[in-house]
């Protein structure tokens, strides 16, 4: 069943019971959700951070050549190009990246939610929380996700420093 604004409410709900047995189903399909997309998003942070990482590689190279016939202008092009298309890349990762911090973003509220109101889950045997409040609490959750989303931002700074680099030293 496809859900639109016009659905009414009574459908949204027997469908929300039929798919969700106990509170237990329900917090397992959102850890399961979570699990998901943090393996989606380390896997986008580590194929753009491979990606930078081969681009400086390429940067240092062609920076170092000092071939007497078409040197000068090979430093100069190069690597002002790998910049931008450095500065380019970043700023193509970032709505992947910041897509799925969102969608993670998204599946902690509604799991911090479902333990706020079921506390019975958020109860392991020994009556401590299944869960401390750093690890529900939205602030935790941001936290851990500050490194890939703050990433293509300083690969861009560091893409413009090195660009404008490679320009100022060829034309001095």
């Amino acid at each position: 069943m496809i859900i639109t604004p016009q659905t009414p409410e009574k459908a949204i709900k027997e469908m929300e019971t039929e798919i969700f047995v106990s509170p237990k189903d329900r917090l397992d399909f959102y850890r399961r959700e979570i699990h998901n997309e943090t393996s989606n998003l380390s896997s986008r942070t580590n194929a753009y951070l491979s990606a930078q990482s081969f681009l400086v590689i390429a940067y240092s190279s062609s920076m170092a050549n000092r071939n007497p016939e078409w040197g000068e202008i090979f430093t100069l092009v190069v690597p002002a190009t790998l910049a931008l298309f450095g500065i380019l890349s970043s700023l193509s990762a970032w709505p992947g990246i910041k897509a799925a911090c969102d969608i993670i973003d998204h599946w902690y509220v509604k799991q911090t939610g479902l333990l706020n109101c079921e506390p019975v889950i958020g109860q392991a045997y020994d009556d401590s929380p299944l869960f401390s409040t750093w690890e529900s609490s939205h602030s935790g959750q941001r936290k851990s996700l500050v490194f890939s989303k703050r990433t293509p931002w300083l690969f861009s700074g560091f893409w413009l420093f090195l660009g404008s680099f490679a320009i100022w030293i060829n034309l001095l």
